[in-house]
């Protein structure tokens, strides 16, 4: 209790007065007060620079000389009280904001989180990107919408080509017609970006180009309307087609963490001269024969080649100057064969119980 015992006369008694005033009115503010916040601002407006005990500091020096000591005394047991109090109602909020309810049984079971895990083609996509880093290859994207100049005029394909035609493409409405640059389609595929890098970069190029594409095409156990690819292009002077097929079997090997069988069969696309057909032993059957497979053993996973004379033509580059190595890598059958999926729909069922199984 703060002593006023020598508080007694004039002056005296008008501080006594406001010191117990204060202190009532203080010790009710700070018990009233049921969150930190608001205890704060008691705080502030009792102990503040503008606050009352500071206000009453400054009558100390009027009071008759003989009082003052004592005053003072009284005022500083004041301020010390009341902060006292305030650091003990802190630690009564806090500790109430943390209680437990008391309905809470501790004794109950607990119910573990849901952990989210990477999807499988995210998680192929990262470590195809981290093997290709380590090769010195640049990373390179761009929207899913292109246009027929880039889809297929720049990549040598004939005005005729059945794939132009609404059946393998998806034009947008309102921008199907025309020619060129004017029509825009859904990205049948990744290579004709790959032009547009090859235009808007210096040589020598060695980079990869990661996306989804999309076919109008009958969905079954190997093929999907939007897919993911992979692709992949060097061009440079004097690269030899030797080196693109060692690079394929480094690729193959880092995904896998073993050697897997790999062949070339000769192929036709337009944008390759020549073109092979890239094929993997099935890892779901272990090349003994199986639906994915179609009882074969083999499962293409990209076609593959050289950059044809007049793709680089369109990129502005001289194709007895430059020459390269291209694949496009089907992503979601490289997770089929690493993790034996016999199904590519199932990669899109957004089922949980199947995803879950992906740590």
């Amino acid at each position: 209790m703060i002593d006023f015992l020598h508080l007694i006369f004039l002056g005296g008694q008008r501080v006594k007065e406001k010191i117990e005033k204060i202190l009532h009115d203080g010790e009710q503010k700070i018990k009233d007060s049921v969150t930190v916040a608001a205890l704060q601002d008691v705080k502030a407006n009792l102990l503040g620079k503008q606050g009352v005990i500071t206000e009453l500091l400054k009558e100390i020096p009027r009071l008759e000389a003989e009082l003052r000591a004592d005053a003072g005394r009284a005022a500083n047991e004041l301020k010390n009280r009341l902060s006292a109090l305030v650091d003990a109602r802190r630690e009564e909020i806090i500790l109430k904001a943390s209680e437990i309810s008391p309905d809470f049984d501790l004794t109950l079971p607990a119910i573990l989180p849901h952990s989210g895990t990477l999807h499988p083609i995210t998680q192929m996509c990262y470590d195809l990107n981290d093997i290709f880093r380590s090769m010195g290859f640049e990373i390179f994207e761009e929207s899913d919408i292109t246009s027929e100049l880039y889809a297929f005029d720049n990549l040598n394909f004939p005005p005729d080509h059945p794939a132009r035609e609404s059946m393998d493409t998806y034009w947008l409405s309102g921008h199907d017609k025309g020619r060129g640059g004017e029509r825009l389609c859904l990205r049948p595929h990744l290579t004709g970006a790959s032009v547009r890098y090859l235009q808007t970069h210096k040589p020598p190029y060695r980079f990869v180009y990661p996306g989804r594409a999309y076919r109008s095409e009958s969905t079954d156990a190997r093929h999907e309307r939007a897919f993911f690819q992979y692709e992949a292009l060097i061009v440079d002077k004097g690269f030899t087609f030797s080196s693109g097929k060692v690079m394929i079997n480094s690729i193959l090997s880092k995904v896998f963490g073993r050697e897997v069988p790999v062949r070339m069969r000769v192929g036709f696309f337009p944008f390759v001269e020549p073109g092979f057909e890239i094929d993997m032993g099935c890892l779901v059957c272990e090349s003994k024969g199986c639906s994915v497979c179609k009882y074969v053993g083999w499962i293409e996973i990209m076609p593959g080649g050289t950059p044809h004379p007049n793709v680089l033509r369109s990129a502005g580059l001289d194709p007895k100057e430059y020459t390269g190595f291209y694949v496009n890598i089907g992503l979601d059958r490289l997770v089929m064969m690493r993790y034996e999926i016999n199904d590519i729909r199932l990669l899109r069922s957004a089922d949980l119980r199947f995803l879950s199984q992906f740590k």
